[in-house]
Formats: C-alpha cells, structure tokens, sequence
C-alpha cells in the first residue's frame, strides 16, 4: 500500500523531524529510514527529500552541518533546532487530534469493505 500525495505531503515533514530527534542524519540516509523504519510506507526518493529539507531548513526547523562522515566522505548532516521541536510538538498534537476525531466517527478502526 502506498500513500496518495496529499497524505504524503503532510506527513512528510513530521516524520523527518521525528527521525532526526533521533540523531542528525544525511539525506541519503533520511531516505533509507523513511523506507526501512516505515516498511516502505513512507518512502521517498532523494528528489524529494532534499527539497524538503531545504524547506525545513529555510523555516528553521532544521540546521544543516558539514562534517566528515565515517567513510573519510564530507557531508551535509542535518538535526532539528528548538523551533522545530517546538513545531513539531505543535504537529503532534494536532495529529492526535484527528486520530481521536476519526476515531469518534469510526474510521480509524474501520474494516475495509469490499
């Protein structure tokens, strides 16, 4: 199964931000947990990773480092800065929200008919 864009879109920026209050990370490896830690569900390329980093980024929810990676390889880390813990914190709540609003009209337990 895989998530139509408009659920992309919004779900996106939250799971970033969730994975690098873990630990800054790459892109490239932001990419690779999107699709592991998700089983695939929430797998994007590197087309649209980046982009969405850079917004992020310009928003200031995220910072971007250059560091030396394990490799001897320099590269671009990226971690969540106070506003984006603040924004997410936001997000979180007003998910929770809705899971509890669709769960009040019955969707969030629903089975599929067919």
């Amino acid at each position: 199964m895989t998530l139509e864009r408009e659920w992309m879109r919004g779900a996106a920026p939250l799971a970033v931000l969730t994975l690098l209050e873990r630990r800054e990370m790459y892109g490239y490896e932001l990419v690779e947990a999107l699709e592991r830690d998700t089983d695939g569900l929430l797998a994007m390329g590197q087309s649209t990773v980046y982009p969405l980093l850079y917004n992020l980024e310009g928003k200031g929810h995220v910072e971007a480092v250059r560091r030396t990676a394990p490799s001897g390889r320099e590269r671009k880390y990226y971690r969540i800065t106070e506003d984006g813990h603040a924004w997410l914190a936001r997000q979180r709540s007003q998910w929770q929200t809705l899971v509890e609003a669709m769960t009040i009209l019955g969707i969030a337990d629903a089975e599929p008919k067919g």
